[in-house]
C-alpha cells in the first residue's frame, strides 16, 4: 500500500470529523447551549456535559486533521475510536439511538481502518502507521 491509497482510505472519516469540528467551531456557544439541553434527561452532570461540549468541537478538529494529514495513524484512529465511545455512552444515557447509528458507523469505518493498518503494516511509511 502506498500514501496515497492510504490517504483515500482515511479520507471520509477523517473529513467527517473535521466537519464536524469546524462547522461546530463559529457557533460553540449555540452548540453547547444545544448539547446542555439534549442531555437534561441524563445522568450526567451539566457541568461536565457544558465542559464536553466545549471541548468536543476541538476534539473533533484536532482528530479530523490528524487523520487527514495521516500523523500517527494508528494512534489517531484509536484516540477517534474512544471518542466515538464517549458519544456513544452520552447518546445512551438520553435514548438517542438515532445518533448512536451514526456513531457506530464511524466506529465501524475506524475499526476497518485500523484493520488495514495493521495488516498493511509493513507497506505504510513508518511516519503514517505509528
Amino acid at each position: 500500500m502506498n500514501r496515497t491509497t492510504f490517504f483515500f482510505i482515511r479520507l471520509p472519516v477523517a473529513l467527517s470529523l473535521l466537519g464536524h469540528g469546524l462547522v461546530r467551531l463559529p457557533k460553540l456557544r449555540m452548540f453547547s447551549e444545544w448539547m446542555v439541553e439534549a442531555m437534561e434527561k441524563s445522568f450526567l452532570p451539566s457541568t461536565l456535559v457544558t465542559v464536553w461540549s466545549y471541548a468536543l468541537p476541538f476534539i473533533e478538529l484536532i482528530l479530523g486533521v490528524l487523520l487527514l494529514i495521516g500523523y500517527k495513524a494508528k494512534y489517531s484512529i484509536y484516540a477517534g475510536l474512544a471518542l466515538m465511545g464517549v458519544l456513544i455512552f452520552g447518546s445512551t444515557s438520553v435514548e438517542d439511538w438515532g445518533a448512536i447509528e451514526a456513531q457506530l458507523i464511524h466506529s465501524v469505518y475506524l475499526f476497518a481502518l485500523l484493520w488495514y493498518v495493521e495488516k498493511y503494516s509493513s507497506g505504510i511509511p513508518n511516519d503514517l502507521k505509528q
